[in-house]
């Protein structure tokens, strides 16, 4: 169903051009759109100053792409996306195209805008080569409620655009310690405007820093993950992003470019008594005023800049454990950090349905083209994509199911955002089966939700906009059922 979804929405796009053919602008931007269908996924990394959102970002790529030195890093909004070789090219609001330096330091990526005032660029491009890139381009933006205005201001006009026009992210990641007024207030517009509106299908919030949380305690993970289980029930949450994660974004990055020094001289602080180093790493100051034996004073600031206490505390008892190599301790700092999570909530919450996105940010466009100059031809073919695509049908519905406008008993609606896609969107996921489930598997599960949801559709308890909704899983798993082998 998505390339046919994919193929109309080109017909559309190309209608479109068409009927733009006397307004140049215009036209080159729907050209954009069109070339957008056939791009990598666009997520964007939102939430307040000092979040994580560049370290996260870094993670994700498995390099240092982002600055993430202390203050406000990321001053204007920056995309990174897979290229054949490292290229960083300045995009201001006027003027031409500027290529930057590339530069690195302590093998993280430098960004020097050479003088130009952040106020001044539109856009940075990264181009990197990363296995990571390739299905999806991430972009950074500044920090909301940040010091600055402009700065903030900057996010809002990339993420909402007061124009109307459709933002250019697909779907965003929105990073928070917890939820607070601004966070929600945030996720609140961008789920009404731009590509989520009406929908919170298209957004993740994360849990970031989460190994701060309780001060650091080495359980401090289970808790945020037990805080991120809480959001996740809560129905407020629900009705604003699609799921919530907890992520040590610095255990992460750190992990995912761990050095041989590194390790090195994690080992030499296993060395000294037990007693003393827990003293040591009750506090940074405490670990950095050490005078036992040990690394030196720089190695140390080195190592609390990469980990962090909890990462150096983390760090030395899986040495302790066994980690004798860095790839090990690598692999272990993943692992704990959330970060397999968060990429397979990304794989399937956004990269299982990248079509549908892609369309339906494409569809947003000619909207706003309609908005601007009516075209009753170009009207009705976005209308009847929209009205016809089951896939458009089941994201209103799964939007209507978690903000309360469709109510379904607790277990009726936990089966029902399933059958729609929520947690993917292959045919075994959606059935609640495991992924090697076999083909007869799959059709005798089907045909029972089949029965049950044509049983929830006539339910006399039921209003109007329920039973409606029943309907629609109805057609999601007739769907499952015609795609699966005989």
């Amino acid at each position: 169903m998505s390339a046919a979804l994919t193929a109309a929405t080109r017909r559309v796009l190309l209608l479109a051009i068409e009927a733009r053919r006397d307004d140049p602008p215009t036209a080159r931007w729907l050209r954009a759109q069109l070339d957008r269908l056939d791009a990598p996924l666009r997520i964007a990394i939102a939430g307040k100053v000092k979040a994580g959102k560049s370290t996260l970002l870094n993670a994700l790529v498995g390099e240092q792409v982002a600055p993430t030195d202390a203050g406000e890093c990321t001053r204007v909004v920056t995309w990174y996306r897979d290229g054949p070789a490292p290229r960083i090219v300045l995009h201001p609001h006027r003027g031409a195209a500027t290529p930057l330096p590339v530069t690195r330091r302590d093998g993280a990526l430098v960004i020097d805008l050479g003088g130009t005032p952040a106020e001044r660029v539109e856009r940075l491009v990264v181009d990197w080569p990363a296995q990571s890139l390739r299905a999806a381009t991430l972009i950074d933006t500044p920090g909301i409620a940040s010091t600055s205005e402009a700065t903030a201001r900057r996010t809002v006009a990339f993420l909402d655009p007061d124009d109307e026009t459709p933002t250019e992210a697909d779907a965003v990641v929105y990073l928070m310690r917890h939820l607070h007024a601004t966070d929600a207030a945030f996720l609140e517009s961008f789920r009404d405007q731009g590509v989520a509106r009406a929908t919170a299908v298209n957004t993740v919030a994360v849990i970031s820093r989460a190994d701060e949380i309780g001060g650091g305690r080495i359980d401090a993970l289970f808790s945020a993950r037990a805080i991120a289980q809480r959001y996740r029930a809560d129905p407020v949450v629900r009705g604003l992003c699609q799921d919530v994660v907890a992520v040590a974004g610095l255990l992460a990055q750190t992990g995912r470019t761990l050095r041989q020094s590194e390790h090195a001289a994690l080992t030499e602080l296993t060395r000294a008594p037990r007693e003393r180093l827990d003293a040591d790493l009750l506090s940074a100051d405490r670990f950095l005023r050490s005078t036992g034996a040990g690394p030196a004073a720089d190695v140390r600031s080195r190592l609390l800049h990469r980990f962090g206490i909890y990462g150096i505390r983390l760090s030395t008892t899986l040495i302790r454990q066994g980690a004798a190599s860095p790839s090990a301790l690598a692999a272990e700092l993943v692992a704990r950090s959330g970060l397999h999570e968060l990429q397979e909530v990304l794989h399937s919450r956004f990269g299982a349905r990248r079509d549908l996105l892609k369309a339906r940010s494409a569809l947003l466009a000619v909207e706003s083209v309609l908005r601007a100059g009516r075209d009753p031809r170009l009207a009705a073919e976005v209308e009847r994509i929209l009205a016809g695509a089951h896939e458009f049908t089941e994201l209103r519905l799964l939007g209507a199911l978690r903000s309360g406008g469709v109510v379904l008993p607790p277990v009726a609606a936990e089966e029902a955002e399933r059958l729609l896609g929520a947690a993917g969107g292959t045919a075994a996921v959606r059935l609640g089966l495991p992924d090697r489930a076999s083909p007869g598997e799959q059709r005798h599960a089907a045909h029972a939700a089949l029965e049950r949801w044509q049983r929830h559709a006539v339910n006399p308890l039921y209003g109007r906009a329920t039973a409606d909704g029943c309907r629609v899983v109805v057609r999601s798993c007739e769907g499952i059922l015609a795609a699966l082998p005989r």
